[in-house]
Order: structure tokens, then C-alpha cells, then sequence
């Protein structure tokens, strides 16, 4: 796996901007590589404010050309505020020319796959596989991670059954000890098919589980810790988060 890069900034709000700004660079870049670009998105203050950013400053992205995928969701009804992707819809992908048929959103609890989240991960595990080449999941171009005060991404939690999964590449969650408790999840070796994988975190609360994250701490007792991209694992902090780092 990819070296740990810690990139610390001043505020919340410089950190937010910068990170909406090596977004932007990111996906233009791999398009003028490639032809198109691939991102998992995430919700949590941070990962909706970076959105927020990007709609600000859109750069050179061709939003024509993008996969946008979400590394977690709340298993609710569609259209509930409290779902990733109807926030991440108001931040930034309604107001820019996405390709409805790219945005792969994960199922709705009053869907098809209504009160079956164990169905709903299956099904969205095989929407990753579709888009993969031939292979399980895609190699994501980053993967955008914001973290818990205990060190949870996506929705792993410390000591459950859903960071201690080694093979399935989606799974769902039933017991979530943050509200609400029923939610599909990208597992950790999920994450680890990114080139990138960004985490982004802001606050002296969550300070002590970024410290011991860049430490090398069990990843089934800091998540986060095992949240590694092929290239490259960006720890984007503001000067709280970083507070308990060494030097």
C-alpha cells in the first residue's frame, strides 16, 4: 500500500477549500489522461462542504465524463435529507451537467430492496462490478473519506462485524452505533481499489483517533487506520485534527 501524506491547514474552512481544489485537479487530470474519471463521494460536514467548494470552482471538469459512487448510505427512503446523496445532490450534483446514467447511487429503503439491506448491499456490490473492466470493483480515482471522533469512515465502526470483513467488497450494517442504525457500507478492501484515498477531517475531537490512525493502529480498533489507496493516502486536517500529531 501507498505512503500516509499528511497536508495540514490553518482553518476548517482553508482546509475545505484546498482539498475542493486538489479535487478539481484530480479528476481533470485523470480525464485528460484517460477520457473519464471515477469518485467516491462521502457526507459528514467536510465531504458536503468540499462539495459546496467544487460548485464554487468547478474548474476544467467534464461532468459528462465522471463515475460518481458513495462510500456509504444511510438505508432510507429516497429523498430523505439525512441520505448522502440527496445532500451531495444540493451541494453540488444538481447545479452541474452530470450524466444521470454515471451517478450510482446506493438503494433506497422504499425501494425494490425495501426493509433488505443485506439485498441492497448485495445489488450495489454488483453496480461496482459492472463498472469495473472486468474485475469486482473499479480502481476509483479517490475515494473521499471523512472520520468519526472514534475513528469510524464510511460506516466501519470500531470492533464490528463490517471493518473486520476481508472479502466482500459491500456490506450492511444493522446495529450502526451512530444513528440511523441500518445503512450499506464499502468495506476496506473496497476503499483499497482507489488510487486515492483522501481524509478529510476538521476538529480537536477527533484529533486523538487521527493521531493514532497515522500511527498504524489496528484498523478493527481505528477504522480509518486501514483506509490505504494504491498511490497515494492523503490525511487533509486543519490544525485541530493534526493537534495530537507529533513535531
Amino acid at each position: 500500500m501507498s505512503d500516509i501524506h499528511v497536508e495540514v491547514h490553518p482553518d476548517t474552512d482553508t482546509l475545505v477549500t484546498r482539498a475542493a481544489e486538489r479535487f478539481v485537479a484530480t479528476v481533470v487530470a485523470a480525464q485528460k489522461d484517460r477520457g473519464t474519471a471515477s469518485v467516491v463521494l462521502t457526507g459528514g460536514g467536510t465531504g458536503i462542504g468540499l462539495l459546496e467548494k467544487v460548485r464554487e470552482n468547478p474548474g476544467d471538469i467534464d461532468w459528462r465524463a465522471i463515475d460518481i459512487y458513495w462510500g456509504d448510505e444511510r438505508f432510507l427512503p429516497a429523498g430523505d435529507p439525512e441520505r448522502n446523496d440527496v445532500q451531495a445532490r444540493a451541494a453540488l450534483l444538481d447545479h452541474v451537467d452530470v450524466d444521470p446514467d454515471r451517478v450510482h447511487t446506493m438503494p433506497v429503503a422504499d425501494g425494490i430492496y425495501e426493509n433488505d439491506p443485506e439485498a441492497a448491499a448485495v445489488a450495489y456490490a454488483q453496480v461496482l462490478g459492472a463498472h469495473a473492466d472486468g474485475k469486482q470493483v473499479p480502481v476509483f480515482d479517490v475515494h473521499l473519506l471523512g472520520m468519526g471522533g472514534e475513528g469510524h469512515v464510511n460506516s466501519l465502526f470500531p470492533d464490528t462485524d463490517a471493518v473486520r470483513e476481508e472479502h466482500r467488497f459491500v456490506v450492511a450494517v444493522t446495529d450502526s452505533p451512530k444513528p440511523p442504525p441500518v445503512r450499506v457500507t464499502l468495506t476496506l478492501p473496497a476503499v483499497r481499489h482507489a488510487d486515492e484515498v483522501w481524509l478529510v477531517v476538521a476538529g480537536d475531537a477527533k484529533a486523538e483517533a487521527v493521531a493514532a490512525a497515522i500511527a498504524g493502529a489496528p484498523p478493527v480498533e481505528i477504522p480509518a487506520s486501514g483506509a490505504r489507496g494504491l498511490s497515494a493516502t492523503r490525511w487533509l486536517l486543519d490544525t485541530s485534527a493534526a493537534s495530537r500529531l507529533p513535531g
